[in-house]
């Protein structure tokens, strides 16, 4: 029986590993990411792995809201140029590289998710990816130091909320990390609360009127449209056209492993061909 569909957030897998390894590390983006990616292909042993790409900012979300994403920093120098070699070391390992110039890599995991007909599983840091679990996808989620697997009754343990509420909820609750402030005067208990009781954020709208909290009656009432606006932003979106199931692909670690060499990194060559019979490597340690 096949594995899941390994679905990766490639931009994030890209910063956290050359934000975790020391300097001297060459290339540590690249030998952090496909680390992290051939973890999980060994714990897993998916069917096919998808590397998901897409701008930092998707043009219609900065259009809507200008501040969402604009506290990022510019790309570090150093991890510029892993990231531009990143596609062809991934392409080499059998690894799908989607990318879109139109949306971001959540869009196009998502897009990806919803094409699979089977279990799916999408690694990522972003608790955004939580509105694509349904029973057959679930997301791991890289935090510090461990990795969770997120399900449905992992996000309701963890927001209090389904998953297909959590647009809602990141509208009301707000995400620093995107930009987006959320409704003044409701965290994240309340909007859970608020979704518990009313269903959805246009519920909530509608019954505002009769919240017994001045905050919260007043943050629905005035806020009304721009927590809709927030929605958006946070709701996934599908590319045009859309995505279509890979066919199953095994990690190729002879041919990974020969792509790692070129670049001169000898130590993750040797990592990558760990399970591939007949493949050795000569040469110093670099």
């Amino acid at each position: 029986m096949p594995g899941p569909l390994l679905v990766v957030d490639a931009p994030h897998v890209l910063y956290r590993a050359f934000f975790a390894l020391p300097d001297k590390v060459r290339h540590r983006a690249l030998v952090g990411s496909v680390n992290q990616v051939l973890r999980v292909v060994e714990e897993r042993g998916p069917r096919a792995v998808v590397m998901a790409f897409g701008p930092d900012s998707a043009a219609y979300r900065t259009e809507a809201y200008p501040a969402y994403h604009a506290h990022r920093p510019p790309v570090p120098d150093d991890l510029a140029t892993d990231w531009a070699l990143a596609r062809d070391l991934y392409s080499a390992l059998g690894w799908l590289v989607a990318d879109t110039d139109t949306l971001e890599a959540d869009d196009v995991m998502h897009a990806y998710a919803l094409a699979e007909s089977g279990p799916v599983l999408i690694l990522t840091g972003d608790r955004d990816m939580f509105q694509c679990v349904t029973d057959d996808v679930h997301v791991l989620l890289q935090g510090r130091g461990e990795t969770t697997e997120m399900g449905r009754a992992e996000v309701v343990e963890r927001y209090g909320v389904l998953p297909e509420q959590v647009p809602d909820f990141i509208a009301l609750r707000g995400d620093p990390s995107d930009g987006i402030p959320g409704a003044k005067g409701i965290g994240e208990k309340g909007a859970a609360e608020l979704l518990q009781r009313h269903g959805t954020l246009e519920a909530a709208i509608a019954g505002a009127v009769r919240e017994s909290k001045p905050t919260v009656r007043r943050a629905l009432i005035e806020q009304a449209d721009e927590l809709r606006m927030f929605r958006d932003l946070a709701t996934l979106r599908i590319p045009s056209p859309p995505a279509l199931r890979p066919p199953d692909t095994p990690t190729d670690r002879v041919a990974g492993a020969a792509a790692a060499e070129v670049l001169e990194l000898k130590n993750l060559a040797r990592r990558i061909a760990k399970a591939a019979p007949g493949a050795t490597f000569d040469g110093p340690v670099g």
